[in-house]
């Protein structure tokens, strides 16, 4: 990645081989997670239908929403022989995560219609600078909306698992690489994120 990343219609299809921030929230605002389990089964949909199609890097999951930081791979696993992805398939991946999701928040607490709003955004990444403000800023989210008061120690962020030597389906080494070392990243994550940085590259209307 060398150019500055860019605002993206919400309507532009996921391209195999980039990077995208991604989000979405509730419709109406409506809480996504109402208990802590609502959070692990989200993590696990996501792992069936999003770790096939994307490498993830960093995500947040919220009360009424999220963030994600992925790369959208090229090629894709089906059995035994690998197949090119196209951009309306990893679509259909983010459809069938929603879903999958929203199907299983009706039924646990009687409701009906659309959890998720219809368009999730996305953004694509296309500076090194951005990247990694990007990974600050996807943790900081918990801290910056007031649910608690260090976002460290926000369970249902990559932040704790990306410093851990635990096993995990994120691109840990990756993240810590682009920081060049564990040390580093913990220190940047002790920074503030550069606003003018950021600012113009989130969407004002969805934050």
């Amino acid at each position: 990645m060398r150019h500055f990343g860019r605002l993206m219609k919400n309507t532009a299809p996921l391209q195999p081989g980039r990077y995208y921030h991604i989000y979405n929230r509730g419709n109406n605002c409506e809480d996504l997670f109402r208990e802590e389990r609502n959070y692990r089964y989200f993590l696990q949909v996501y792992a069936r239908h999003i770790h096939p199609i994307a490498d993830t890097f960093a995500y947040c999951l919220l009360r009424n929403h999220f963030h994600l930081l992925v790369r959208i791979k090229e090629t894709w696993q089906v059995s035994k022989t690998c197949q090119v992805l196209i951009p309306r398939e990893v679509s259909q991946h983010f459809a069938n995560l929603f879903n999958a999701y929203s199907k299983s928040i009706n039924r646990a607490y009687g409701r009906t219609g659309s959890l998720f709003e219809k368009r999730f955004g996305r953004i694509e990444v296309t500076s090194d600078r951005y990247f990694l403000q990007l990974i600050f800023y996807i943790h900081f989210n918990p801290q910056k909306h007031g649910f608690i008061d260090d976002f460290r120690d926000w369970p249902w962020s990559s932040y704790r698992t990306l410093i851990s030597g635990g096993y995990t389906k994120l691109n840990r080494t990756e993240v810590i690489d682009w920081f060049s070392g564990r040390q580093k990243f913990e220190t940047f994550h002790r920074s503030q994120v550069d606003e003018n940085v950021i600012a113009t590259l989130i969407d004002e209307d969805f934050f």
